[in-house]
């Protein structure tokens, strides 16, 4: 025998459940690895800094190195926790478009910051982050789960961990200087 309760008007509708997607075991753990890594590290850094260990930052004391700073890092460890927490939740959707304007900005301030007076080989992740946010949003709103999956991941590692390893491994650059000295 049916229900006839679902249809009938006085019966609340059900909520819709939301999608759910998760990423794989090891793609988990390289996400929760790198980003407990990096954003350690960012901390590190930033503590030595306030603690005065670190001379000489004056000159990296203009406002798109500023602007890009405040800006990744938030995207770092927000970045990993949505990678990791529950997928399709109001939650999910509402910080995934906050990380989303963070990689933005942190992109379009990037176009700014020319040590050199040119555009160095780093510069390249501008594009790539570009790119990388529109298919992000493309695959999420077509209800694309799996392609949105894959964007997003590859966005998190290729669009803010590569960079951030270059930004500490690179001397010179205002990570690397706040971390070694």
């Amino acid at each position: 025998m049916t229900s006839l309760a679902p249809s009938l008007p006085f019966f609340p509708a059900r909520a819709k459940r939301p999608v759910r997607f998760d990423i794989g075991p090891v793609t988990r753990t390289i996400v929760g690895l790198v980003c407990f890594t990096m954003t350690f590290l960012c901390v590190i850094a930033l503590g030595k800094a306030a603690l005065g260990m670190v001379d000489n930052l004056h000159h990296y004391a203009k406002l798109p190195i500023i602007v890009h700073v405040a800006t990744v890092l938030p995207a770092i460890p927000l970045g990993g926790f949505l990678l990791l927490a529950k997928k399709g939740t109001p939650l999910h959707k509402s910080l995934g478009k906050i990380w989303l304007v963070l990689m933005l900005v942190t992109a379009t301030s990037a176009i700014f910051i020319q040590s050199t007076g040119g555009f160095s080989f780093i510069h390249i992740f501008v594009p790539i982050t570009f790119h990388a946010a529109w298919r992000v949003i493309a695959t999420a709103r077509k209800g694309d789960i799996a392609g949105h999956k894959k964007q997003i991941v590859f966005t998190y590692l290729t669009a803010l961990m590569i960079p951030g390893i270059f930004a500490f491994a690179l001397p010179g650059r205002l990570m690397n200087v706040m971390l070694l000295g």
